[in-house]
């Protein structure tokens, strides 16, 4: 029989976003002791305070910078992956922003695609997080990244992540993979039959969920 969860939700934190449900259904990956199922793919401080991911992965298209890293994990509830560089950024700076992501409280630092396997190696022989590879296409060196010390895979190929998830997983059966899962929850439950661990969400931007809200408030003066 499915166990009865006890839930409170307050009246002024009732207003907030929370990951699909189905996402529960993965197995999740233990990282320190802390199990994580639903990582949220965001870097705004508001969606972030107010989402119930188990954790948030901070990566962005800019060169990446402590002061927002450190922003970012001084307003999260939760664990903060961060962005580490690996394409605008990359070689001996991506290791300097690993070590200052440690020292932060990052929770696991990301690399990006483009990466140089070496870098990865010198990450791991200077912090104790996770190294999370960013994984694109199966025509990347995926078995160099895992050997030079990748420890977790973070794959990212847009429509065709169960796809590449499957691939991954067939080969490496004990891998430990985030995926991200798709606008749909077929497309979620599809990345997690594949053999994802944990699913990365998108979630509505600030000015999506703020428009939904101000339209409440002009439908009381029509």
């Amino acid at each position: 029989m499915p166990k009865s969860i006890p839930s409170y939700h307050g009246t002024l934190r009732s207003h907030s976003l929370s990951v699909p449900e189905c996402i529960y259904q993965c197995s999740g990956m233990l990282i320190f002791g802390r199990r994580i199922k639903s990582l949220v793919f965001s870097t705004d401080v508001c969606i972030i305070k107010n989402i119930n991911a188990d954790a948030v992965i901070a990566v962005y298209p800019f060169t990446p910078q402590p002061v927002i890293s450190q922003a970012i994990i001084s307003v999260s509830d939760v664990p903060v992956f961060v962005g580490i560089g690996g394409g605008l950024t990359g070689g001996n700076r991506a290791v300097r922003l690993a070590e200052v992501a440690e020292n932060q409280g990052a929770y696991a630092v990301v690399v990006n695609a483009p990466i140089d396997p070496e870098i990865i190696t010198k990450i791991k022989s200077k912090i104790e997080l996770p190294v999370v590879a960013t994984i694109v296409s199966d025509k990347q060196d995926i078995d160099e990244r895992i050997a030079a010390g990748a420890d977790i895979l973070n794959v990212a190929a847009s429509v065709k992540t169960p796809e590449l998830v499957k691939h991954i997983r067939s080969k490496y059966p004990d891998i430990p993979i985030i995926a991200t899962g798709g606008p749909t929850e077929e497309s979620i439950l599809r990345t997690i039959e594949a053999g994802a661990n944990s699913i990365t969400y998108t979630p509505p931007t600030n000015g999506e969920v703020f428009a939904g809200t101000m339209q409440k408030y002009r439908s009381k003066y029509e």
